[in-house]
């Protein structure tokens, strides 16, 4: 039985050889070549590569590499496995953790996939019957309603009431040749000294005057009638 890391210190000593050409030669980090002639080799990694620097080191200083791996395992190697065997099994144990959690996680992210795609599809809809709602169409906007006077000819002379001859006097005007006169509603008493120089719509609907001098009549939504007034 000899000591490992003291011969090693002996050996680089006589050779006088320091940490820094020893990595340089046989790429071992110097921390590792210090950890092996004091014997910690808790630091290396594991049990390999303390065998494998042991042999690596000692033979670059001239020694036989296998005889410091033989010593290494009838005094270090039963206890290194002994003390890697849980850390190797905590390993184990915590990428099984992992697993689950992963797994977990996915099995949320569908769970909540599925919810939100069942949130749109559904969500409009009457759970009662399954039935979707009935889609609101906006309601139209009453028809605006006005009546339109043109000029044609040589125009002529109009008064318009609102509703009736005894309502409201909106107009009072000789409408010439190619003008319009607008006037929103939808019931008027029209006075037209001269019927065939005016044109009449109310709304879309095209007024049909009788040629007459002095013309009254009642223009609706719905019919034209003379008056008397």
């Amino acid at each position: 039985m000899f000591e490992l890391g003291n011969s090693l210190r002996e050996a680089r000593v006589r050779q006088d050889l320091d940490f820094a050409q020893v990595e340089l030669a046989t790429k071992i980090r110097a921390k590792y070549l210090r950890a092996l002639e004091d014997e910690a080799f808790e630091i290396l990694p594991s049990e390999t590569y303390v065998k494998g620097f042991l042999r690596s080191y000692a033979e670059f200083l001239g020694l036989d590499g296998q005889l410091y791996v033989d010593e290494y395992n009838s005094r270090y190697g039963t206890e290194r496995l002994v003390g890697e065997a849980p850390r190797r099994a905590r390993v184990h144990q915590d990428r099984g953790l992992e697993r689950k959690v992963v797994l977990i996680a996915l099995a949320g992210i569908a769970a909540l996939t599925a919810l939100v795609i069942a949130a749109w599809k559904y969500g409009g809809s009457d759970s009662s019957n399954g039935v979707p709602p009935a889609v609101k169409t906006p309601a139209a906007h009453p028809t605006v309603r006005e009546l339109r006077l043109r000029g044609v000819g040589h125009g002529t002379y109009v008064e318009v009431h609102r509703g009736s001859q005894s309502g409201a006097l909106v107009l009072a005007a000789t409408i010439g040749r190619g003008d319009v006169q607008r006037i929103a509603g939808s019931r008027f008493w029209l006075y037209i000294r001269r019927s065939g120089g005016l044109d009449v719509s109310l709304g879309s609907r095209k007024v049909s005057l009788p040629v007459r001098k002095n013309l009254r009549v009642l223009v609706t939504p719905t019919r034209t009638a003379l008056t008397n007034g």
